[in-house]
């Protein structure tokens, strides 16, 4: 009987080993970084090529597989009077910064810029390690907030058809105090429309400039603490215990110390001014991540430790990341100052394991397939009333300045009308012939919609 016992236990440790061989691993770093208008003309910060120097500088020390830079300039685009960067310069930013720290290696998702924003975010990735499937979710308030779905390319891909699918989903929420209640709608509204495609969050991230002061936030909280924890997101420096909840790192910042991300400059003019000022002092920037990932439901797992602030030693309270007195070390030197020139904000870098091969049981499908990107309506306007427009806001737009702007069948403008959303619905009188007319309207930095109207 023990010898067959025996006999036994050794094949079962032959099967483990042969699986354990057959398995592969590999890490992604991820990488979200706010980089200020770049690409802006005439340039706020610096000339292109020395921006390109600077990020260059930057990925050759981080070496990231998947890179969101959100707030780049928008490309250029007929009809968005917003849009300052030049022609496709994401393939100028693949060129002079990303493939020419690490060359061959970067490709890009395709962006959109369907708000006709001043700033649009681009997801880049490494093309040797990843591949672009399709843009699975797309909603539009104030700037453009979509989910990629990208695949692993492991290394025996040809023969097996077996790969682990990747969601990323990028943004940049409202900044100010005063918009705490957009951010919270915009973030809602994201996430009802991820709802949509999704049964439950697969291997997810969502990463980007929340520009949240508290966990108490809505915008946070619709990511954290959802009512339906099948959409649950986790912030990865809580879920390691590191920090507990509830966190006001506005008001609390000695414990926060190394995670914050604005500012990297004390001066808020120098080294240019653009940007804010006041050295490290908010925690706006995160990487949040699925169940799946934090549990390793389906071959992607969270590698514990690996999410960092870059170029933040933990001593940046109110000073430079370059101050000469509090020498910063976390990082070479002339990376320090690459990341003092580039933007005013730091990068945020977080790290995964991706197993391949094995005999990893895999969770049922959660993706709705075939699903379309959704556009959500902003504004909708009746003309019922004589004399008077009535005009129907989504809730994500309270809170913001818009201008709207009237105009004939010749494109003529005919009135202004600038005001500050306070409700859903509003009313605007006019003094219109009866005709066909168009209403745009404008928020501070995008377009909006164009409402065509007939007046009787």
């Amino acid at each position: 009987m023990l010898r067959h016992l025996k006999c036994g236990l050794l094949a079962a440790l032959s099967v483990l080993n042969s699986l354990h061989a057959s398995a592969h691993a590999d890490t992604l770093r991820l990488m979200t970084y706010n980089v200020l208008y770049y690409g802006d003309t005439p340039p706020c910060q610096a000339p292109h090529s020395t921006l390109h120097g600077y990020l260059k500088t930057i990925i050759g020390y981080t070496r990231p597989d998947i890179l969101g830079l959100v707030k780049m300039a928008a490309p250029l685009q007929e009809g968005n009077r917003f849009a300052t960067a030049p022609v496709n310069f994401p393939d100028s930013v693949l060129q002079y910064a990303l493939n020419a720290a690490i060359p061959g290696t970067y490709t890009y998702c395709p962006y959109t810029n369907n708000a006709h924003a001043n700033n649009v975010e681009v997801l880049f990735y490494n093309q040797d390690k990843l591949g672009y499937v399709s843009t699975i979710a797309s909603y539009i308030n104030l700037t453009d907030f979509n989910t990629y779905k990208l695949y692993y390319r492991s290394a025996d891909l040809a023969t097996t058809h077996d790969t682990t699918f990747l969601y990323v989903t990028l943004n940049h929420d409202k900044s100010g105090d005063e918009y705490e209640q957009v951010r919270g709608a915009q973030i809602r509204a994201e996430m009802e429309n991820i709802r949509s495609h999704f049964t439950s969050l697969p291997n997810m991230i969502n990463m980007g400039d929340f520009n949240t002061r508290s966990s108490g936030e809505q915008c946070y909280k619709a990511l954290v603490f959802p009512s339906d924890t099948a959409f649950r997101f986790f912030d990865p420096p809580f879920y390691e215990g590191k920090l507990k909840y509830p966190a006001d790192w506005d008001n609390d910042r000695a414990n926060f110390a190394a995670y914050l991300t604005t500012s990297t400059r004390k001066d808020k003019t120098v080294p240019n001014p653009c940007g804010s000022g006041g050295g490290a002092k908010n925690w706006y920037d995160h990487i949040f991540l699925s169940s799946w990932i934090m549990n390793n439901s389906n071959r992607i797992s969270y590698i514990p430790n690996s999410y960092r602030t870059v170029g933040n030693d933990g001593n940046r309270y109110k000073i430079s990341i370059n101050e000469p007195s509090q020498v910063n070390t976390s990082a070479p030197a002339e990376v320090i100052e690459a990341l003092y020139q580039m933007s005013n904000k730091y990068p945020v870098m977080a790290e995964l394991l991706v197993e391949t091969g094995g005999q990893k049981i895999r969770p049922p499908q959660t993706e709705v397939l075939a699903s379309a990107p959704g556009v959500t309506e902003h504004v909708t306007v009746d003309n019922l009333v004589a004399k008077e427009f009535l005009i129907h806001f989504s809730s994500g737009l309270i809170g913001e300045e818009m201008n709207m702007e009237c105009f004939d069948e010749a494109n003529h403008s005919l009135f202004k009308n600038n005001f500050k959303v306070k409700d859903i619905n509003k009313k605007i009188g006019h003094k219109l012939k009866p005709g066909n007319y168009a209403l745009k309207f404008y928020s501070r930095h995008s377009f909006l919609d164009e409402i065509k109207v007939t007046v009787k």
